[in-house]
């Protein structure tokens, strides 16, 4: 009696695991948008340009006088290049080489199959420095998780970085990621049904007036079509926030290179309050407060935030 009972309830759990699975199938199926590879034919359509990477093609632009220092624009979280928008001509204008990049897992840069941590974009920027010939230091520059990249990159390659700029950087303090986002499978389910369909509408929260750019977010969505990018925004959330990132903040804070950081008071993605934090650890930042921006000032109020950028690396 006890056996069948066991076995009647073990083949309920498999039945109303097998109803849960299919359901969350369709249901991922539903709200997929990944219905495209990134293939040779998409590449050479493109605007911009592409290299392979010891972990994939990497596709980026660069442009300026090849004799001028160069200034490399990394991305956040999950918006492309064209974040850089507003950024990359005036700073080529101001006589800089310019140079701006596609993370893998966004835009059209590849999505591999591997863990999106700390690990793979410091070898991304590195292999692409190397691919480009950029062996002279650079002026690296980076916005939200782009500038925990950046600072990752200065502590550990000190000898290729000449100066960085801050924009409104992620300070991720090892904290444990929520079990949900941790356990696999259930983990994939909330990223197909909720997380990465919510993410156009959210980048709406990164702006003072989003009304004003409609074509911002068109051009975030074109890049969701493509496959792998739900693993790799799932992956970065779990292998990249995961970590202790402030001793890297610490080793640039220690190494006394110049630091510029620009903040918006009005951020709602990465809190003004966490500016105190990261001048703690690099006390030499020359430090921007921006009443009434938020978090891409950069681009929502270049005429402010460029001739700043352009004022600190002309004197450094």
């Amino acid at each position: 009696m006890r056996s069948r009972t066991l076995s009647a309830l073990v083949s309920s759990v498999l039945g109303v695991t097998a109803l849960a699975g299919g359901y969350a199938v369709i249901n991922c199926v539903r709200h997929d948008r990944e219905h495209a590879d990134i293939t040779g034919s998409v590449r050479r359509s493109a605007a911009g340009s592409f290299v392979r990477l010891a972990d994939g093609f990497t596709h980026y632009e660069i442009a300026g006088p090849e004799n001028a220092r160069t200034v490399v624009l990394v991305h956040g979280f999950s918006v492309p290049y064209f974040l850089w928008d507003h950024t990359f001509d005036p700073l080529v204008k101001a006589g800089f080489r310019v140079l701006r990049y596609d993370l893998y897992g966004r835009g059209l840069s590849d999505r591999p199959r591997i863990g999106y941590d700390a690990d793979l974009y410091d070898r991304q920027l590195s292999d692409l420095l190397d691919a480009l010939g950029i062996r002279a230091p650079v002026e690296i520059v980076g916005a939200s998780m782009g500038g925990e990249i950046v600072v990752t990159f200065a502590a550990r390659h000190p000898e290729r970085v000449r100066t960085i700029t801050l924009f409104d950087p992620t300070y991720v303090t090892g904290e444990p990621m929520p079990w949900e986002v941790r356990l696999p499978v259930v983990g994939e389910y909330i990223a197909c049904v909720a997380f990465v369909p919510s993410l156009p509408a959210r980048q709406r929260d990164d702006f003072v007036h989003p009304e004003r750019y409609p074509g911002y977010f068109a051009k975030y969505e074109e890049q969701m079509r493509y496959r792998g990018f739900q693993r790799a925004i799932l992956s970065t959330v779990r292998d990249f926030f995961s970590r202790d990132a402030r001793p890297d903040f610490r080793r640039v804070g220690a190494s006394g290179k110049p630091v510029l950081l620009v903040w918006g008071e009005q951020d709602r993605d990465a809190p003004f309050e966490t500016s105190k934090a990261v001048i703690g650890d690099i006390p030499q930042a020359e430090f921007h407060a921006l009443e009434g921006e938020a978090h891409v000032a950069f681009y929502e109020s270049p005429e402010i935030v460029n001739p700043m950028v352009a004022r600190f690396l002309n004197r450094n």
